[in-house]
């Protein structure tokens, strides 16, 4: 999701984007109360925040703006490949580690088993959470497919995003920065293209592009193109941003976020090509329209300076440390048959525990290991 977080990688002689970091913190809640509802959906259709799964477009998309903000300049004072994927490491790996380890302590505490109930060794666990560390995605049905869902990252599954995010930062830092405007604009129309030719091809059954969390089938493939046009379209309107100031950018672009993601199934009850218009719209048009409006304004009041502080802050470990709570709360939905009504009270206080484990995450752990990073390799970076 998400690059996904990066404000704090721009250049100190640059202005922060403290809008873009609070829609960040937007997109990352709506990921959350998408992923509560996942526990009562029976398909993609009758899924509650049906398109939450788009917030990793988003912040591919603010991924690639940010990252061509802050670097574009950089590359020609010399700024090499292995300086900024070492920036990128002391960036995203410290909470990537926290949550693998969050997640094995999820999974052993719903005593070591399969969706299917079968059990699973202390050292398939050890080896998944080594893999997860090291941003190895997991084969379907291998050792390390501990919860036997085939998802790239077992203990942890919005990890995904993150392997993709590496990939795109290294796409960057090797080819995407070198390419002229032109020719990023065509890379940029071929790749959005191919994307929504997998929404209507039906690749994902139900006319959608929420697929990239799996090797099985076309996941990967699928994964890769989500990446591949919304990064590089946040990179392509980096260069040709031209920002003017509009008021109320935060809370327009907060609005339009929440209502992307919220909207129905379109289509109906059954699976519709209508669908796939709708995901392509939102990908290829609202997200990089609303990054461009998010870095129009500037927070002007201490109400919205202090809600994009905050959720931007905590949005990258919210994120990344949220889906362990999920997978108890699923266990405990689907073993006890929990209601949706009756479930939606522990939703809430599951919700503020969630927040507070980010938020004590980022403030006792995430900043000072990078802090202690930084110093560490600081003639380095």
């Amino acid at each position: 999701m998400s690059g996904l977080f990066k404000g704090k990688e721009q250049s100190v002689a640059k202005p922060r984007y403290e809008i873009l970091d609070g829609l960040r913190g937007v997109a990352a809640v709506m990921v959350v109360w998408f992923h509560f509802f996942e526990a009562f959906a029976t398909s993609a259709v009758d899924q509650r925040i049906n398109h939450g799964y788009l917030a990793v477009d988003f912040f591919f998309v603010l991924s690639g703006f940010v990252l061509g903000y802050a670097y574009k300049d950089r590359w020609k004072e010399g700024l090499t490949a292995g300086r900024f994927m070492l920036r990128r490491i002391i960036r995203l790996e410290p909470m990537v580690v926290f949550g693998a380890v969050l997640g094995a302590v999820s999974f052993v505490m719903s005593g070591c088993v399969k969706w299917d109930g079968s059990s699973v060794s202390v050292t398939a666990v050890v080896i998944s959470l080594l893999c997860g560390i090291f941003m190895i995605p997991a084969w379907p049905g291998s050792v390390v497919d501990v919860r036997g869902y085939t998802e790239m990252f077992p203990l942890n599954g919005p990890s995904w995003s993150l392997f993709f995010e590496y990939i795109g930062s290294l796409l960057y830092a090797t080819v995407l920065y070198r390419m002229s405007t032109k020719m990023l604009s065509f890379f940029v129309a071929l790749t959005g293209a191919a994307l929504a030719a997998t929404a209507f091809a039906d690749l994902s059954g139900t006319y959608h592009i929420g697929n990239g969390w799996s090797l099985a089938g076309w996941g990967s493939m699928m994964g890769f193109l989500r990446l591949a046009f919304s990064f590089s379209a946040g990179l392509l309107l980096s260069r040709v941003f031209r920002p003017r100031r509009i008021n109320g950018a935060f809370w327009i672009a907060a609005i339009v976020i929440v209502a992307v993601m919220a909207c129905p199934y379109a289509g109906g009850s059954k699976p519709s090509v209508m669908n796939a218009v709708y995901d392509s719209v939102c990908s290829l048009i609202v997200f990089p329209a609303v990054v461009a409006l998010g870095a129009c304004g500037v927070t002007t009041d201490r109400w919205s300076t202090a809600v994009c502080g905050f959720v931007g802050r905590i949005s990258y470990p919210l994120y990344i440390t949220h889906y362990p709570v999920m997978y108890l709360f699923y266990a405990w939905v689907w073993k006890n048959n929990i209601p949706y009504e009756n479930a939606l009270p522990v939703c809430a206080l599951l919700f503020v525990g969630i927040v507070i484990i980010a938020w004590a995450a980022m403030r006792y752990y995430d900043e000072p290991v990078r802090r202690l990073l930084i110093n560490r390799f600081r003639s380095r970076l």
